[in-house]
């Protein structure tokens, strides 16, 4: 998960930069890569000396490279407030970038109020859209809030029909409602999708074991185990089999 959102995070509207700023954002996001820390003092400077928006969206970046997810939300924030002050476009990019960090840093009331922001802007593609839907029900989730969690992961899953994450956060999200039978079959629209995700093996997994299919869910584990053994999700497969290995009981939610 980490590095997805290291991954939306980094996504630039880098062909939009002004001209006399493009050697300036280049040169600071190529820091993002190499040399983060250097990146976040390159990318103050910059700001301190008339970089403005783009600064502060580079040093959003180089503050997530960096796993510090509190100061990359305020700075993609402070990048969205000047380009709403600016009626610039980008604001809506700039809120959902704001939005992520927050939730990487678990404030989601912070982070469903950049992603409300984002929404309002009026200026996102459907399918960014519907994943703004998605992450927005993500924060609902958060904040104990599951019907308008169900909500807008029903709302974001009608316009990014064919995103996996968007079918596994559905299957978890009724899982936690103890709605199993959409459990099951979201989860198994995501693996229709995305059949070598460890992470969608893994709840599947799980909610094959919830549901009384041992055979199924060590089926399940040990193909999340064979695709990244290393991985987080197929640590947490192999410690269900562990747990469930001649034991009744049921293996640990997600």
């Amino acid at each position: 998960m980490i590095l997805s959102l290291l991954a939306l995070l980094a996504q630039a509207p880098a062909s939009d930069v002004a001209a006399g700023d493009e050697a300036n954002y280049r040169r600071c996001v190529a820091l993002v890569q190499s040399d983060p820390e250097r990146a976040v003092a390159s990318a103050e400077d910059w700001r301190l000396h008339g970089g403005g928006l783009f600064a502060r969206q580079c040093l959003g970046q180089a503050y997530a490279r960096l796993e510090r997810w509190q100061p990359a939300a305020v700075a993609f924030e402070q990048a969205a407030r000047e380009a709403e002050t600016e009626k610039d476009p980008r604001r809506a990019d700039f809120w959902v970038q704001a939005g992520n960090a927050w939730l990487a840093a678990n404030d989601g009331v912070k982070a469903r109020n950049a992603f409300d922001a984002a929404l309002a802007a009026g200026s996102l593609s459907e399918a960014l859209r519907g994943e703004v839907h998605l992450d927005r029900g993500r924060a609902n989730v958060a904040l104990g809030d599951l019907a308008a969690a169900r909500h807008d992961v029903d709302r974001g899953l009608e316009l990014v029909p064919d995103d996996a994450f968007g079918w596994y956060l559905s299957s978890a999200l009724a899982l936690r409602q103890e709605e199993l039978p959409r459990a099951r079959n979201d989860i198994a629209r995501a693996i229709e999708l995305a059949p070598d995700d460890p992470d969608l093996l893994l709840l599947a997994g799980n909610i094959a074991g919830i549901s009384g299919e041992e055979e199924a869910a060590r089926g399940l584990y040990m193909r999340a185990i064979r695709l990244a053994p290393d991985s987080p999700a197929g640590k947490r497969a192999q410690a269900a089999l562990a747990a469930n290995s001649g034991e009744d009981g049921e293996p640990d939610q997600p």
